[in-house]
């Protein structure tokens, strides 16, 4: 016969745990941006068209993950020249470093909202720790496909020469600042 605390230990074991639930991030509605001062003159912004990812989201249990990968090689400046230049040695350098990485598995709340995630990004092989500011949290069923999504407005800023990304600082600023409009579909 077992123990009362056996009993205890053996229920509450026997209890399932709720699962977080996974979601792919939506590449058609996800494009990374960065906005960077230009010599004083101006703040010139560029995107990245290529970008995929998990997310993975327990709201009961107030955890989650996200595993993002944005894809340097898509680079878009909105001109050819520009583009060649910023994916060159002296900025992103995608011959050698196809992708940049964030990962995290803290993700904070207010009540039922997400509103930062905390852990690494890596770019140019330097991983440095990143938090992420989340707005504009938003799940439900999507209005076109009925399918469950949740999406954000994500934005973080950060120095670029901590990654080893020292061209024209400071004349092209240091600080870059990332705006992501994220979109994912519930597995």
């Amino acid at each position: 016969m077992l123990k009362p605390l056996s009993l205890i230990v053996a229920a509450l074991l026997a209890v399932p745990a709720y699962a977080a639930d996974s979601y792919t991030i939506d590449t058609r509605h996800t494009f990374p941006v960065f906005e960077v001062n230009h010599l004083g003159f101006s703040t010139q912004r560029g995107r990245f068209n290529k970008s995929s990812g998990k997310i993975t989201l327990d709201t009961k249990a107030k955890k989650g993950s996200v595993d993002l990968t944005i894809d340097t090689t898509s680079l878009d400046m909105g001109l050819d020249k520009w583009d060649e230049h910023m994916k060159a040695e002296d900025f992103f350098n995608v011959e050698f470093y196809p992708t940049m990485h964030f990962v995290s598995n803290k993700l904070v709340f207010d009540g039922d909202k997400v509103v930062a995630a905390e852990g690494d990004f890596t770019l140019l092989g330097v991983t440095k720790p990143l938090k992420l500011t989340v707005s504009n949290f938003h799940c439900a069923p999507h209005p076109m496909n009925k399918k469950q999504a949740c999406g954000a407005d994500i934005t973080a800023t950060l120095k670029r020469s901590e990654f080893g990304m020292t061209k024209y600082v400071p004349a092209v600023s240091d600080e870059v600042k990332i705006s992501v409009p994220v979109e994912a579909f519930k597995d």
